[in-house]
């Protein structure tokens, strides 16, 4: 029977690139569909080589330094973005592949070796798949000690400005509870299964993701507070400079359009009659922007967002923000712009909305010397029309 560690070595090439082109056709495997092919292609070559070596059984003082890199696979995927599933998803891929691509080989010796070699080929696999899997856990676990520090750091920030801030204190304490008693549940959960010693990566991998998405949307709430905090204590200040408005903003629709994937939406820029520059903060700008655009496609499932910007007069110029969304009724208009207050606030309201966005948006407006105004009908969609001087 042929030498299959040597086959496997001879035909890397072709098992990378049927691999990779069955992996980017997985509807399954969304992450590989962002990345470039050099980045998809990841560690396998040291994968295959590793696998390879051990089939041959010439194990060498080579071979730790080269397990080293063809194990990093975990670890690299979850910088990438990848969840557990589409890693497991990935290796079950390679498996097909493999067999497929090495059947001739395989089917040149007796049934005992064909067996004997599925058998091995199957073992090393699973240990690979066990230890990049372990690889992505600890990539995941310093993930949420880096997120852990931010939320410390955030929270002492918050405590110093807590004084300034008593207004809602206690109804920022109720949006804090759910995802902080999230964190707290599954760290618990989480130590009780590290020191009974269990081997369920699979459950350890999802309450790891869990407590970092809940980790996350506390960040996100308390940072929006503490934004709040400071236009309230006047502490914003304005790096105020010429500023290209259309560059600006052809620039936040751009990363706003890469992100309406999966809903059928077109985004629209008219900027034709806008001005050319306008002395103002380009930050703060920037961030007026992205709110009312992020604000759009949160309530909007299919249709048109549209964002234009043009000159008043020689003194003011404006920029709007409409979709085709769901609308906002007459009552409700008079609250959107005061904190904490979410469209659908009886419990219907979207899961990642925390009521600060529009509250943000209209104290930047005013920070920036500007007029917001809403037009909004239910179920014919809104625009957020803001005016801004040419000076500051």
């Amino acid at each position: 029977m042929k030498d299959i560690g040597k086959a496997l070595i001879s035909k890397t090439d072709v098992i990378i690139e049927e691999w990779i082109k069955v992996v980017r056709q997985n509807e399954d495997i969304e992450s590989a569909k962002k990345l470039a092919y050099k980045s998809v292609r990841n560690s396998l070559p040291y994968v295959l080589e590793y696998l390879a070596s051990l089939l041959s059984e010439q194990l060498d003082d080579q071979s730790c330094k080269l397990e080293q890199k063809s194990l990093k696979h975990g670890l690299v995927r979850a910088e990438q973005g990848y969840d557990s599933m589409e890693i497991v998803r990935e290796y079950a891929l390679l498996r097909q592949v493999l067999f497929s691509v090495l059947e001739p080989d395989l089917l040149s010796g007796t049934a005992t070796e064909v067996l004997k070699y599925a058998n091995t080929i199957n073992q090393l696999l699973d240990e690979i798949i066990a230890i990049s899997l372990e690889r992505y856990i600890e990539a995941r676990l310093q993930e949420l000690e880096k997120l852990q520090d931010q939320l410390i750091l955030t929270n002492q920030e918050l405590n110093r400005l807590v004084g300034m801030q008593k207004e809602e204190l206690s109804h920022l304490a109720h949006e804090l509870k759910n995802p902080l008693n999230s964190i707290i549940g599954f760290s618990t959960l989480l130590l009780q299964q590290q020191r009974s010693q269990t081997q369920n990566s699979s459950l350890n991998i999802q309450v790891i993701e869990r407590m970092l998405n809940s980790g996350q949307q506390l960040l996100r709430l308390i940072n929006n507070t503490l934004e709040i905090s400071r236009y309230e204590a006047g502490k914003v200040e304005l790096n105020l400079e010429p500023v290209d408005v259309r560059a600006l903003v052809s620039n936040v629709t751009e990363i706003v359009t890469s992100s309406v994937r999966g809903k059928d939406i077109e985004v629209v820029l008219d900027c034709s009659t806008a001005p050319e520059r306008v002395l103002t903060d380009s930050l703060r700008l920037q961030q007026i922007l992205t709110n009312l655009t992020s604000n759009a496609l949160r309530y909007t499932e299919s249709g048109t967002i549209r964002i234009i910007c043009q000159s008043r007069d020689r003194r003011q110029w404006m920029l709007a923000v409409s979709d085709t969304g769901k609308g906002i009724s007459p009552e409700v208009q008079e609250k959107i712009f005061e904190p904490y207050f979410r469209v659908g606030s009886q419990g219907n309201y979207l899961p990642q909305s925390t009521g600060l966005g529009l509250a943000i948006v209209a104290k930047l407006v005013k920070l920036l010397g500007g007029e917001i105004q809403l037009e909004s009908k239910l179920g014919e969609g809104s625009t957020f029309t803001v005016t801004f001087p040419l000076e500051i």
